[in-house]
């Protein structure tokens, strides 16, 4: 039901653009909060064909496995063929703006109008930019608050191939000013997967170090528990490399330079593992539940109950 009134939502929110002969969504505020009423926001644009899509999917999955509970649902909703047709077309020709010279997504509609330059080439005395410029200023701006086409790749990650992923880092990164604590986690997450191993160790202090540091002079405010979670994720998702494919565990770790060791616990399908990584050496214990194989670097790593298993780093 909730994901059938949120593809409602997005099906009255976008129009149908003859220029583009795609469907648009104007006047939104992405992920970067520096940016506000703008026209195609990649990110939205696509979390939103997603979405459809999804619900198309959940509904499909209904359908095949209990016809009873499908006609009960549609009953409800009054929720016919023809509105999820429409889904399915607005999905089918979402537009995702481009830069193809550049080969990088457009974080929206005209942002190479910008004055495109670097955060580096700004003076230190004028950041924060939130309590140094006007508002006007910040809008007009290449400048980025928090991971934006980026934070869509962070998610939609298996979508896209490391190059691509590559390219947009590249561009984006230096423009972000990390002015918001849901910031430096994300990057640290890409940042490792591309083997940028200072960045992300640079992106990790950070955000582990956010509050006790006051980079962004406002800790007077409170301190930001969206960057404690993100110093889990940097550790976890980053460094250890963590992700679920095909309903099982992965890592591709990597230590810092500057550490000897780091360990973590995940609880995975009524299961806790342990990994200790150190010395360019990975460790892993089934410290409870059943038996079940894991994937280091890609290898396949049978686990049974309290036997570690050691694995050279290449």
């Amino acid at each position: 039901d909730v994901l059938v009134g949120i593809s409602r939502f997005w099906a009255q929110r976008v129009n149908f653009s003859k220029e583009k002969n795609k469907y648009v969504m104007l006047g939104v505020t992405g992920p970067n909060e520096y940016e506000n009423n703008v026209n195609n926001n990649w990110y939205t644009n696509y979390i939103a064909r997603w979405t459809l899509r999804y619900t198309l999917e959940s509904l499909n999955k209904v359908k095949s496995s209990n016809v009873s509970d499908y006609s009960r649902i549609i009953g409800n909703l009054n929720l016919k063929d023809d509105e999820t047709s429409l889904w399915s077309k607005i999905a089918d020709n979402m537009y995702l703006p481009e830069d193809k010279t550049r080969g990088v997504i457009l974080q929206q509609d005209g942002f190479l109008d910008k004055d495109i330059m670097t955060v580096s080439q700004l003076p230190k005395e004028e950041r924060p930019l939130n309590q140094k410029w006007s508002w006007d200023r910040i809008l007009r701006s290449c400048f980025i608050k928090q991971a934006d086409v980026l934070q869509g790749l962070y998610f939609f990650e298996d979508d896209f191939d490391s190059e691509t992923i590559r390219r947009n880092f590249d561009f984006y990164e230096p423009m972000t000013v990390h002015e918001s604590s849901l910031s430096p986690c994300v990057h640290v997450i890409l940042a490792s997967k591309l083997g940028y191993e200072e960045k992300a160790y640079e992106m990790y202090l950070r955000t582990s170090r956010l509050d006790l540091d006051d980079y962004n002079n406002d800790t007077e405010d409170g301190c930001h528990i969206t960057s404690m979670a993100g110093t889990w994720l940097s550790v976890i998702k980053g460094f250890g490399g963590m992700r679920i494919k095909n309903d099982t565990l992965h890592f591709t770790p990597f230590i810092p330079k500057k550490w000897k060791s780091y360990s973590f616990r995940i609880e995975f399908r009524g299961r806790v593992v342990k990994v200790k990584v150190s010395n360019q050496r990975i460790e892993t214990t089934l410290v409870s539940g059943e038996p079940f194989e894991i994937r280091i670097n890609n290898e396949a790593v049978a686990l049974s109950h309290n036997k570690t298993f050691e694995k050279v780093l290449a």
